[in-house]
């Protein structure tokens, strides 16, 4: 990360968050009160220590930057990581923080549904860059598609190779057009780009293991993808094809919702 914002000459603004335990109630709430109050100032202890080491760890790369804490509770998680990240260009996110399963609902929600800004989930021992090589776009002409697309254009325009990847696409007016990918190739092109259509069929498999595999037979560096294109409620567990992404692809994922 702080790599990445040393090339992109970026502000750095690095969020520590820890998942508060609620309150106690009930009729066992005064009894309960004062381990509640300890293990809560040993947390925000704790907290403050890691921000502290971090802060001294991104001294020496001469970066502009700021570390803050966040301990809230998970209810209200979310809207603070999404009110946070009002006030930045992109949200990156660790993919190690995405194994941890209390870790996931609040901080897909937060960045993704409520900050109004694109996400880069990146995986461990990965090196994003402002500058890469060979991009995909999974493209669907859905909304998060569109946006997705649009958030990722500075990205795009200093790519060498960029690809518009469709799976199982399928020819409709109101849709993908007569040629699936026609129209969103021919909009990147207008800004430049050098743009490759490819049309690929799943032969069954899930969507997301085409994609994950065709990245690594093109060794691209950066895949470019709506998020959570279904209803939010049908996968409120954040499954589907962006989760099984997230979980197990091998190169950053720039998401946008």
């Amino acid at each position: 990360t702080a790599d990445l914002c040393a090339e992109a000459q970026a502000h750095l603004s690095l969020l520590m968050v820890a998942i508060a335990e609620p309150p106690p109630t009930g009729e066992y709430a005064v009894e309960l009160a004062v381990e509640w109050h300890a293990l809560r100032r040993k947390a925000l202890a704790e907290i403050a220590d890691k921000a502290e080491r971090v802060t001294q760890l991104l001294g020496p790369y001469g970066l502009s930057f700021d570390v803050a804490s966040l301990y809230e509770e998970r209810g209200s998680l979310d809207d603070a990581i999404g009110l946070r990240a009002h006030y930045s260009d992109l949200v990156l996110l660790d993919r190690g923080l995405l194994a941890t399963s209390a870790a996931v609902a609040p901080l897909v929600e937060g960045a993704l549904f409520k900050s109004a800004r694109p996400v880069l989930v990146v995986p461990a021992g990965f090196a994003p860059t402002v500058k890469p090589k060979t991009v995909i776009v999974a493209w669907d002409s859905g909304i998060e598609s569109a946006r997705a697309v649009q958030s990722a254009l500075d990205l795009l325009c200093r790519a060498q190779d960029v690809r518009v990847v469709l799976v199982d696409p399928v020819a409709a007016d109101g849709r993908n057009g007569g040629e699936p990918g026609a129209d969103v190739a021919t909009y990147l092109a207008r800004h430049g780009l050098a743009v490759t259509v490819e049309r690929i069929a799943s032969g069954g498999l899930p969507v997301a293991d085409v994609l994950r595999q065709h990245a690594m037979d093109v060794n691209a560096d950066l895949l470019v993808m709506g998020a959570y294109g279904h209803s939010r409620l049908r996968e409120r567990i954040f499954g589907g094809t962006t989760r099984a992404l997230i979980d197990k692809a091998e190169l950053p994922i720039l998401m946008a919702h």
